[in-house]
């Protein structure tokens, strides 16, 4: 009888565990349901009582609106602006993203509220260079400091400066008859217009920084090469990271970007340490005659870190941009026959000599039209840099939250049917009577930016954009190669923080001139 009663208590006790197991089984998905449901709650909560952030498509729970944004982000933000309005928030994960696509809302964010909209977000790629006291950054620096001010004052004296872009003029023509002469060694011959343009603006600038070349026309395209390293960097920048999206990664370099990143940098600074060595050693720098930009640099008091990342950071802004809009012009013109006879008949006409030169630009209105509506289709920085909100703010009655990660969809805004007149249509001829400018002054047409965070080198990208565009027209006829048609040329974009073209541009040069 006692061992029945056991047998019955045992029983009881194995029926009861086994209903305890099923109700945690029952139960399990319901609080993973509920905790989803809340997190859910969290992200589409506004950030205070009273304020509502701008509209935008609904964020999955945990990742938010990631898979909403596509290969092409530039393209798919441009969409969702149709949808929801120029001014629109997502979800990244935890982190907020406000995304302008109008030229009215550029204006409220890089005009109206361009001291509290003015931060910088730096991609946790770069945190060491984020981090670091001894950064010495412009398009990196989380606020418009105190140091910010006082690099970008030295900038704009000692390398941007009207005066010295005027007396730096002699080197650009000196690098452009370079660029000739190996054109027309290559006559005949299929050229990658990309690859020949970024080695022609670094070595400008690697002249006007180190007073010498550092990469050639013929042998950058290894993997050794700095044009590669360079690419690989803008990669791994453009690269989304854990550690940006949520913060509980942001030590553990998951996908080690931070460390790849490190190492390409490191890379990229043995070709030019040498130099600043050399450099040091001399007895009294400032009394040197050759006075380039290193000398101003070591004469300012930089170690060698800080003049490491501002030269990387020079080079990496400078050379991308003007090449990339470069081989992005000739594609437009080679696409556009008329177009391209305009402006050779333009140079034949207002030429003075047998080779263009910087004081021949300013005759040219129908290049420089030409170079606006390439930047106008194709924007260097398709989202220019990321800001960040300092404080909150309220922009068009929606709220911005501080900290808040805002893209301005320079892209999008560009190909605005309310801002622009068939806008998917390359016509250099709106620009002509037309007082539109991109120096941050109209808030339809921003390449460069505007406002705190414009571009410091806008004036000598702009004198190289020309300068290297002109030479290539005026000294050489160019085609295509046998295979292809000009109206077959792809004009597709590959998206990243520089809008590069999809598929490099190919071409066959033939000299116009005897060299």
């Amino acid at each position: 009888m006692r061992l029945e009663g056991m047998r019955m208590r045992m029983l009881v006790r194995t029926m009861a565990q086994t209903a305890l197991i099923g109700d945690i089984y029952f139960l399990f998905p319901l609080f993973l349901l509920a905790l989803l449901f809340l997190l859910y709650k969290t992200f589409r909560s506004s950030p205070s009582k009273g304020s509502s952030l701008p509209p935008g498509p609904s964020p999955w729970p945990i990742i938010g609106n990631i898979p909403q944004m596509g290969r092409e982000s530039h393209v798919s933000f441009t969409h969702l602006a149709q949808t929801y309005g120029p001014l629109i928030s997502l979800r990244l994960g935890p982190r907020l993203l406000v995304v302008a696509s109008s030229q009215a809302t550029a204006t409220e964010i890089l005009k109206v509220h361009d001291s509290v909209l003015s931060g910088r977000f730096a991609p946790q790629s770069a945190s060491d260079l984020k981090d670091n006291p001894e950064r010495m950054t412009i398009a990196w620096a989380p606020e418009c400091n105190d140091q910010w001010k006082s690099l970008r004052t030295l900038y704009r004296s000692e390398l941007f400066s009207s005066k010295l872009l005027e007396s730096q003029a002699f080197l650009r023509e000196k690098k452009v008859m370079e660029l000739i002469s190996f054109l027309s060694i290559k006559e005949g011959e299929a050229v990658n217009i990309g690859e020949v343009m970024f080695a022609t603006v670094f070595n400008i600038l690697s002249n006007l920084f180190l007073s010498k070349d550092l990469v050639s026309f013929e042998d950058d395209g290894t993997d050794g090469g700095i044009k590669q390293l360079v690419k690989k960097i803008m990669v791994l920048a453009s690269t989304p990271d854990l550690g940006d999206l949520f913060p509980i990664f942001k030590r553990l370099d998951i996908q080690r970007l931070n460390k790849r990143v490190k190492e390409l940098f490191e890379k990229i600074s043995a070709r030019w340490e040498n130099i600043i060595k050399e450099r040091r050693e001399r007895v009294d720098c400032s009394v040197s005659s050759q006075q380039d930009f290193l000398d101003v640099l070591i004469n300012h008091g930089f170690t060698d870190d800080q003049i490491n990342n501002m030269l990387h950071e020079l080079f990496t802004a400078g050379t991308d941009t003007s090449g990339t809009t470069i081989e992005w012009a000739m594609a437009e013109l080679m696409k556009n026959e008329e177009a391209m006879n305009k402006v050779r008949d333009e140079l034949t006409k207002e030429m003075r000599g047998k080779f263009v030169q910087e004081s021949d630009l300013p005759r040219l209105p129908y290049l420089h039209a030409c170079v606006k509506e390439t930047l106008r289709l194709h924007p260097p920085a398709p989202f220019l840099l990321p800001h960040r909100a300092i404080d909150s703010c309220t922009v068009m009655n929606y709220t911005i939250p501080k900290d808040s990660l805002i893209f301005v969809n320079a892209w999008a805004i560009g190909r605005d049917p309310v801002a622009w007149d068939d806008p998917l249509a390359f016509k250099p001829e709106r620009f002509l009577e037309s007082d539109v400018e991109f120096k941050g002054n109209h808030f339809q047409f921003i390449p460069f930016g505007a406002g705190r965070r414009i571009c410091p080198g806008l004036s000598m990208a702009a004198k190289q954009i020309h300068f290297i565009l002109a030479s290539l027209i005026h000294s050489f006829d160019w085609s295509l190669p046998e295979d292809m048609h000009p109206a077959n040329l792809d004009m597709n974009d590959k998206f990243g923080i520089m809008l590069r073209k999809k598929q490099p541009l190919i071409l066959i040069p033939k000299a116009r001139h005897s060299q």
